[in-house]
């Protein structure tokens, strides 16, 4: 099999820049010529071994982050545009779509945005809106949008969030130390009889949680309201840094960082990384030494992606018996195209057919990358 040659042209430039270094000192601290420097920044050359050696000791250098990045996701972002009806036969081969990636992704960046400014305007015209004939009204992004596309290109891994929630769950019992944190708060956490997963009255100090629903579903519960009452400092930094375009992406995405604390403090980074290699990435182990659910198991799996200690790259999605996308998460270049629907030979759909069961299934995308794909029912 022939080895895939490494071309990082603009991660080699940004890196160079970000230290403050000329070309000449840069090539000399890689141990290689001036011109050879040149032709690899521009992509005419690949990426020795040499030279990802040298990144490495030289710049402790995360080399992993040669191979993924922006790239393999404008990639991906570009074929999910170009599959838009609107380019109808279009079609540029995936090569032409990664040369654009990697030698002028500012140009890719400003395709997307034209395109989502252009999506954005067809769908206030298609539902004749109040936005019609206003003047001077921005096009924005739907808050959904907004928010997938945050965590889409923090490869779903918000390492503040993920390091705080390590931290909290430290001594190994994360259920005891939320109840022991709300009770500094003078909040008192009850189980009740409710259809409702959980209710929290500020005034009353109280939350309630179901007794309905597995304890798995309650400690994540937990979890939540106090990453809501506990971390909002943390969270309110984490969204300005995104700078989303409208309060309600903002507050669309706070709750989604609540639950990825929420998650990582149930599955703390460090040890679940350590117990799915010893398991080999089996979920229903893990679901039995983490005392979680099979979903909440493979859910955190996509987020595994923190610099320097990366796990396998998972994608997470759960759909529903009518073929909906109820959720999605990647840390993979694949990712869930908005527009058509998901190949009817997916064993995702299968999944129905055989409760409590895993299929199993091995596919190939058209840009020529091969998965594992596990699929099993899940019952709410």
């Amino acid at each position: 099999m022939a080895t895939q040659k490494l071309y990082a042209g603009v991660k080699l430039r940004e890196t160079r820049t970000r230290l403050g270094l000329t070309q000449k000192v840069f090539a000399e601290k890689l141990g290689v010529s001036l011109p050879y420097l040149n032709q690899m920044e521009n992509n005419n050359r690949p990426v020795s071994t040499g030279v990802v050696l040298a990144l490495a000791q030289e710049f402790g250098f995360d080399v992993a982050e040669l191979s993924t990045g922006d790239a393999e996701r404008l990639v991906t972002d570009m074929r999910e545009a170009l599959a838009d009806p609107v380019f109808a036969d279009i079609a540029p081969p995936v090569a032409d779509l990664r040369l654009v990636a990697s030698n002028a992704p500012a140009l890719a960046r400003s395709f997307l945005e034209l395109h989502r400014a252009y999506r954005q305007t067809h769908e206030r015209l298609a539902s004749l809106d109040e936005a019609l004939g206003r003047e001077g009204s921005a096009v924005q992004a739907s808050p959904w949008e907004e928010v997938r596309d945050f965590f889409h290109y923090c490869d779903n891994y918000i390492d503040a969030v993920d390091r705080a929630a390590e931290h909290f769950a430290r001594g190994g019992q994360p259920e005891a130390a939320a109840v022991a944190a709300l009770d500094g708060l003078g909040i008192e956490v009850e189980i009740v009889q409710s259809e409702r997963i959980r209710g929290f009255d500020r005034a009353a100090g109280r939350l309630a949680l179901s007794a309905f629903v597995p304890p798995s579903t309650r400690r994540f519960q937990l979890l939540h309201q106090v990453a809501l009452l506990t971390q909002e400092p943390l969270l309110e930094a984490t969204l300005d840094l995104a700078r989303f375009q409208s309060d309600e992406a903002r507050q669309i995405a706070k709750l989604g960082l609540a639950n990825y604390f929420a998650g990582a403090a149930l599955l703390p980074y460090a040890r679940f990384l350590d117990a799915a290699r010893e398991t080999r990435h089996d979920l229903e182990r893990l679901a039995v030494l983490f005392g979680a659910s099979v979903e909440q198991i493979a859910h955190r799996l996509s987020t595994m992606q923190r610099p320097g200690a990366k796990g396998v790259p998972f994608f997470f999605v759960r759909v529903d018996q009518a073929g909906t996308i109820t959720k999605r998460h990647s840390a993979t270049r694949l990712q869930f195209a908005r527009f058509g629907g998901a190949c009817p030979l997916w064993n995702v759909h299968r999944a129905f057919e055989t409760p409590g069961r895993f299929l199993r299934q091995l596919a190939q995308t058209p840009d020529g990358v091969r998965y594992i794909s596990l699929a099993r029912d899940v019952s709410k």
